[in-house]
């Protein structure tokens, strides 16, 4: 045995099901949910409307007329076996400019204060690590990030601020993330992207989707609007 928990499969509905992998916001557990929807996806199996991982689940969204629940449940099956001991494809990781401080970043200071760091010292460990989107939502295009550096985990303002500007990059406790438009929100804003994360007049709305891999790049505030109306 590889010591791994057995995913429990919970109905949800007639037309859904959930894979819960665990029960924590684990990057083990998520490398599983992604390994699983990447081998359903390269399947391209006819019945298989959605896959919509989270940390630690699959949630599954299919048409019983076109897929057997029994037939998809073989197909579960038989992917957790397939995936078991592969981790999940490792991307090219997405580069996400970003201006850190200033009118862009409002708590960037009160997160080094927290921490006794300088706020040089905050951006250099928040652009170091290359993170996992590891699920979208909250709004269309938030992605939510792991593997921010332990030294950074902050809690949430106290006071959720009513308005929050989409590409503003923020902390909360152990996640980082990207607001992917205007929304009210009570993250520590270190930073704002020029990139626009969702976007309805791409072909393909989403810039980054669960399973990719995301990298920070720290740009001066001169460059900002350049790469906004670029």
């Amino acid at each position: 045995m590889d010591g791994q928990p057995t995913p429990r499969i919970l109905l949800c509905g007639e037309t859904a099901l959930s894979i819960e992998f665990g029960d924590a916001i684990d990057a083990t557990i998520n490398r599983r949910v992604h390994a699983l929807a990447d081998h359903l996806r390269s399947g391209s199996l006819a019945g298989i409307l959605e896959l919509n991982p989270t940390y630690r689940s699959l949630f599954v969204q299919y048409d019983p007329w076109e897929l057997s629940h029994e037939r998809l449940l073989m197909l579960i099956e038989e992917g957790l076996a397939a995936t078991r001991a592969r981790p999940a494809e490792q991307r090219d990781p997405v580069e996400i400019p970003v201006c850190y401080g200033m009118e862009f970043g409002p708590d960037l200071d009160v997160v080094a204060a927290i921490h006794g760091l300088t706020s040089d010292a905050v951006v250099a460990l928040h652009a170091a690590p290359v993170y996992d989107v590891v699920m979208v939502g909250f709004t269309p295009g938030f992605p939510y990030l792991s593997g921010l550096d332990k030294r950074l985990e902050t809690p949430r303002k106290a006071s959720p601020r009513k308005v929050v500007p989409a590409g503003s990059v923020g902390i909360a406790d152990r996640q980082t993330g990207i607001y992917s438009i205007d929304s009210p929100g009570g993250w520590q804003i270190i930073g704002r992207t020029p990139v626009r994360l969702f976007d309805l007049e791409r072909a393909d709305p989403f810039l980054v989707k669960p399973g990719d891999r995301l990298l920070f790049t720290p740009i001066p505030r001169e460059d900002f609007e350049g790469l906004a109306h670029s």
